[in-house]
């Protein structure tokens, strides 16, 4: 390694950038899941569940990789703190994935008819929020190398506002699909509990991506 190398150690945005895109495979995973559940093909849960812990386990080791060789001091127009909490957010994403298909295959959940629609309305935007917050994601190292200025800010910025709207778009689903689970409480019974969770951590996925946007704009604004 050269001088310059060991003084300032490699950047570690790229690396973040590859954990981001592991975390929203482990998100990406949950579509063919549900797919599953919706055509009553509760064969495939136990296998599709595998798919998405396989994906965490890259996901966790990206994680373990970047935490451990993190600088204490970073060159960067970013603290090693708050790459540290982004990081958090993304493997949020990523775990939340996980314990989803966890809780779908334990269960051997199957989507009523009633609900399919919604439910698939839902997963398709966590997706498009976890997805927006990548492409966020993966504008970091233009914002560090502008040290947060210019015009590449203002184009950041508006992608961190689609992404809230998003957001929003899956908590307003989440609440019509949670208001719905209720009116089937007679026909679900226990039952209605678990789904009331699984919409509940399937809407996580989403505010973990937009913490990550929410994140990235107070290092804008600082």
């Amino acid at each position: 390694m050269s001088l310059m190398g060991s003084l300032f150690g490699r950047s570690p945005i790229r690396p973040m950038q590859q954990h981001m895109h592991a975390a929203v495979a482990c998100a990406r995973a949950v579509v063919p899941l549900f797919e599953a559940m919706v055509a009553e093909r509760g064969a495939d849960l136990p296998e599709l569940r595998r798919e998405i812990d396989r994906l965490e386990h890259e996901a966790d080791r990206l994680k373990h990789e970047i935490r451990s060789h993190l600088p204490r001091r970073l060159m960067l127009a970013v603290e090693r703190r708050d790459l540290l909490e982004i990081l958090d957010f993304q493997d949020s994403i990523a775990d939340t994935a996980q314990d989803v298909a966890g809780l779908v295959e334990q269960r051997g959940m199957i989507v009523p008819a009633q609900l399919a629609d919604l439910m698939m309305d839902l997963v398709h935007r966590v997706i498009a929020a976890c997805e927006q917050a990548m492409k966020i994601i993966d504008e970091l190292d233009e914002l560090v190398e502008t040290g947060f200025s210019g015009r590449e800010v203002g184009r950041v910025e508006e992608m961190i506002v689609t992404l809230s709207k998003t957001e929003s778009e899956t908590d307003a689903l989440a609440e019509r699909l949670q208001r719905q689970i209720f009116g089937l409480e007679d026909e679900l019974g226990i039952g209605t509990v678990f789904w009331w969770e699984l919409v509940n951590q399937v809407a996580g996925m989403a505010d973990y991506a937009e913490r990550v946007g929410n994140r990235l704009r107070l290092l804008i604004a600082s």
